[in-house]
């Protein structure tokens, strides 16, 4: 069974997931909406669902433990998700391409904690859920660092910004 410590940390972690999940699926509206191509605008959508069913899942976790999302972090990443919606138009494709995955590398980390978290609570039965949401993450960073992976800004972004190839925030073969 998890400490108390522990206890904390997983239900920290799974308002955080739910609300940021929300935060990522408004962004890929405004993602999916800023590119030209069929076919990235195709696949972003698909992510977007994505990130609503792992909203989903993580909704039934909290559920599960008798939790309901942290008010604060729900309006903090509602807000946060809209306004990278809104950036999706200004900042181009480069850097809209580059920073979903950056984020998503991140995310990859999140998911492969919760899964720790969950060992020996109530929640160990959604072991597989959770790792399969890790899996699906590091599918979108590989995704969208080959969107740009041939973009003459991509070895100074990944300087600056500490991602891209062969520079992952995950162990997680791609």
């Amino acid at each position: 069974m998890t400490t108390s410590h522990g206890s904390a940390a997983l239900h920290r972690l799974l308002r955080l997931a739910y609300s940021a999940e929300r935060a990522a699926a408004y962004a890929y509206q405004g993602h999916a909406r800023s590119v030209a191509d069929f076919g990235e605008k195709t696949r972003i959508r698909a992510i977007e669902a994505e990130e609503w069913l792992h909203r989903d899942h993580v909704g039934r976790m909290l559920g599960r433990l008798g939790l309901r999302p942290s008010p604060w972090l729900e309006f903090k990443y509602a807000v946060i998700g809209r306004i990278i919606s809104a950036a999706c138009h200004v900042i181009g494709h480069f850097q809209g391409m580059y920073f979903a995955g950056r984020l998503e590398s991140g995310n990859v980390n999140e998911y492969l904690h919760l899964a720790k978290l969950i060992e020996g609570t109530v929640l160990a039965d959604e072991l597989a859920c959770v790792l399969e949401m890790a899996r699906v993450e590091k599918e979108h960073e590989v995704y969208f660092l080959s969107r740009i992976a041939v973009h003459p800004w991509l070895p100074w972004f990944s300087r600056v910004f500490a991602w891209g190839p062969g520079k992952s925030f995950n162990d997680v073969p791609g």
